[in-house]
């Protein structure tokens, strides 16, 4: 079986496990990426070929450039869907012009016979965002209607498809965000960890990981601050990831927030584009990770802890309810309650979690390599593909007209 792999190009932690359990399992998979995820790993794999149609991705692109590169990119997936013997396109992110992916994109695809498979990382990225319109709603219905399967992470993201969307179960399949094992473990010492990060070495170390945006909570976070230093908690704050591009203005206000309660000394902020290589130094540096989201279904840096064996406090939002099992792995506190965060976290570094953190972080990457296992979820997967290509040979064979000895068509 052969299948095209559509990633966002900026998408490693999802793309990359799942093409190559994908490729472990025997299927062909037409990787549709960027110059960035050109990793050996994707690229030198015999059941993976690459194809570069992105090209460059910079940010930094001047506006005329960005146009080029966007319209350079459709005319290659145009012609890709044309000439690609393909019957299967997986869909993981769509393109920066969603209203055309939603329903004319979609609709070529069709048109030249592909099943598609969408993995909805969000149900409504705008809702969650606080930009939400009629037309998102209304485009994003057409997609959802357009697109042969849905993959979701969560039973409530399934919930919310069928109940905002009016979807039906039988298109829908859950299927769990798998553990980005691409991020090596070298086992660097938390000792080692700070001292390469240059952070002190005898302080409680809270972590906030991963873009800065509104949804994501961070005000919530600097606001129960001050309760725990109330507390004499001898603890620093990390902030690592860069602003998203729609939350300047949001970061200036925690920046206000900041000063206005006089938090400088209590926070390292690492406001930049965190590469994989760094990635383990922050959570083996780390006694906790902090995910104060407003909203989300599920969350990257979640799995990124787990996989690191990084105990969480998030809020009650979400799947966090469901994935956090109370004093094993983690806490939930009360969403947009600083007092109950800062609650939170003081029980945390009471608790036997914490005092017993080398054994805490053990149990946790156990517990996570079997519940989030690629290799069980590519088997899922490829079900879902093969269940996709036996309808469409079925419906070839019905179609076929059927001839009797005496040379008439029936």
């Amino acid at each position: 079986m052969k299948i095209s792999l559509f990633t966002g190009g900026d998408d490693p932690n999802y793309a990359f496990p799942l093409a190559t359990a994908l490729a472990k399992i025997g299927i062909e998979v037409d990787f549709i990426g960027n110059d960035g995820m050109q990793q050996p790993e994707i690229v030198n794999n015999p059941k993976i070929n690459y194809l570069n149609l992105r090209g460059d991705q910079s940010e930094n692109a001047p506006g005329h450039q960005k146009v080029w590169r966007i319209l350079r990119y459709y005319s290659r997936i145009l012609k890709y869907t044309y000439s690609s013997d393909s019957k299967i396109f997986h869909l993981l992110w769509l393109n920066k012009f969603i209203y055309l992916d939603r329903t004319l994109i979609n609709l070529f695809y069709k048109a030249f016979g592909k099943k598609i498979v969408f993995t909805a990382h969000n149900i409504n990225e705008r809702a969650r965002d606080g930009n939400d319109s009629f037309l998102n709603r209304f485009s994003l219905r057409i997609h959802y209607n357009l697109v042969n399967e849905i993959i979701v992470h969560t039973e409530k993201m399934k919930e919310e498809l069928k109940i905002r969307f009016g979807i039906t179960d039988k298109k829908i399949i859950v299927i769990p965000f798998g553990l980005n094992f691409f991020i090596k473990r070298s086992g660097i010492s938390t000792s080692d960890a700070r001292k390469k990060l240059d952070l002190p070495a005898n302080e409680k170390l809270i972590l906030f990981f991963g873009r800065i945006a509104r949804y994501k909570g961070l005000d919530i976070l600097v606001r129960a601050l001050p309760e725990l230093i109330n507390r004499k908690l001898n603890f620093k704050l990390v902030i690592a990831g860069k602003i998203n591009i729609d939350a300047h203005d949001y970061w200036q206000q925690i920046q206000s927030e900041i000063d206005g309660q006089n938090l400088r000394d209590f926070i390292e902020p690492r406001i930049e584009y965190i590469p994989d290589d760094d990635i383990e130094l922050f959570f083996n540096a780390a006694d906790v990770l902090i995910l104060p989201y407003r909203h989300i279904f599920q969350s990257g840096p979640l799995f990124m802890s787990y996989y690191f064996g990084l105990p969480v406090i998030a809020s009650n939002v979400g799947s966090f309810n469901q994935e956090i099992i109370s004093k094993k792995n983690g806490l939930i506190f009360e969403v947009e309650n600083p007092k109950s965060l800062s609650g939170r976290i003081v029980t945390y570094f009471e608790s036997r979690m914490y005092k017993n953190l080398p054994d805490t972080r053990k149990e946790i990457i156990q517990h996570a390599e079997s519940k989030y296992s690629w290799d069980t979820n590519a088997q899922r997967i490829s079900q879902l593909y093969k269940m996709l290509d036996n309808r469409e040979n079925q419906i070839t064979e019905e179609s076929v007209p059927v001839t009797q000895s005496n040379g008439l068509k029936t």
